[in-house]
């Protein structure tokens, strides 16, 4: 009988030591990210990612410390090396992050998408003239430069022998007379120094009047285009589709999943150390544009009110945040199903709504 008695007491304090972990042991909750979701009072910590945390770890009788991370990339690589067990923010679940061996995500918590943020300040002079140097401009010049060559040169070759008063025999002065003839009928002036005699002269110079009202067409649109936007005081190109940040200047914050997606998108990373050093590389226009959650963007400016900026109408990319914790991690499954009882239940969407609105 007493021996019955010891075995059972071994197994309950075996069955109580394997539970004790969850239920008494002190988790190291990592926290990083920017408003709305990591709002920083002080010693208070509060916003999106904390509130949905607390449900989530209320439900699991869970106790943690909150332990602050400079960067969600800093926070990823403590839960990594295991300083700390869980990471708490707007951490996205990108396919570079999953690769990492030493961490895994819960559930995602919300949903997001990455915005732009754009310079709203009046333009200088230097940059209104800029529009005349733009690419349009300049490809047609090139395109009209090459077509008057090319004519010249042809009107040239079959005048030279029987009109070289007009068109000389040598191939310099002979091709400059041939596009001055060229210039002149595009422009329909009509100065009538310089005409051609032979048939084939005059066959050419036929084909190059019809196609001339093609080319001053096109001329003409694109110096109208850059005269309209050199008096309406707009800049060379406004940005607004997500094809026009390729090989532009874009501020990132360190640390953040912006950096990943400007490099996969070729663009120029202009990186800052936070979101408001990153905002004040586009007012100082060291940088054209700013990738950031649209959320935290909306909020920033809310609270900022009369910085020269704007939120572009597009977005670059869905995003999905969840917590980061170890791979194999017990609270994972857990983590989980308290997650969706709470976006079932709308307590998520409330949550979010109470920092958004």
């Amino acid at each position: 009988m007493e021996g019955v008695r010891r075995w059972s007491v071994v197994l309950a304090l075996a069955c109580f030591g394997t539970a004790l972990p969850l239920q008494a042991n002190q988790l190291k909750v990592g926290v990083s990210g920017s408003a709305p979701f990591v709002i920083k009072n002080g010693e208070q910590i509060s916003g999106i990612s904390l509130e949905i945390w607390r449900r989530v770890a209320e439900d699991n009788n869970l106790s943690y410390d909150l332990i602050p991370q400079p960067t969600p990339k800093a926070g990823i690589e403590a839960v990594d090396e295991g300083v700390i067990d869980v990471l708490v923010g707007p951490i996205s679940i990108t396919s570079r992050r999953l690769a990492i061996a030493g961490i895994d995500f819960t559930q995602p918590y919300f949903l997001s998408k990455e915005g732009i943020l754009l310079p709203l300040k009046a333009p200088s002079l230097f940059s209104r003239l800029g529009v005349f140097f733009g690419w349009a401009v300049i490809s047609s010049m090139l395109v009209l430069i090459t077509v008057l060559l090319v004519v010249g040169s042809l009107v040239w070759l079959a005048e030279r022998r029987t009109n070289s008063e007009q068109f000389p025999r040598d191939w310099l002065p002979g091709i400059s007379s041939g596009m001055w003839f060229a210039l002149v009928t595009l422009t329909t002036v009509g100065y009538g120094d310089k005409a051609p005699i032979t048939r084939t002269g005059r066959g050419i110079t036929g084909a190059w009047m019809v196609i001339s009202l093609i080319a001053v067409s096109s001329l003409t649109a694109s110096l109208a285009s850059a005269f309209t936007l050199f008096l309406s005081g707009t800049t060379e190109v406004a940005i607004d589709s997500p094809q026009q940040l390729i090989g532009r200047r874009v501020a990132v914050v360190k640390g953040t999943d912006g950096m990943e997606l400007a490099e996969n998108r070729e663009m120029r990373v202009v990186p800052a150390p936070s979101l408001d050093s990153a905002v004040q590389l586009v007012l100082d226009r060291k940088a054209d544009a700013l990738i950031f959650d649209r959320h935290s963007l909306r909020y920033h400016l809310k609270q900022n009110p009369d910085i020269a900026v704007r939120i572009a109408p597009f977005t670059l990319a869905d995003e999905t945040y969840g917590f980061v914790l170890t791979p194999n991690s017990e609270l994972r499954t857990r983590l989980g199903v308290s997650i969706l009882k709470l976006q079932q239940s709308g307590g998520a969407e409330a949550i979010a709504d109470k920092f958004l609105d």
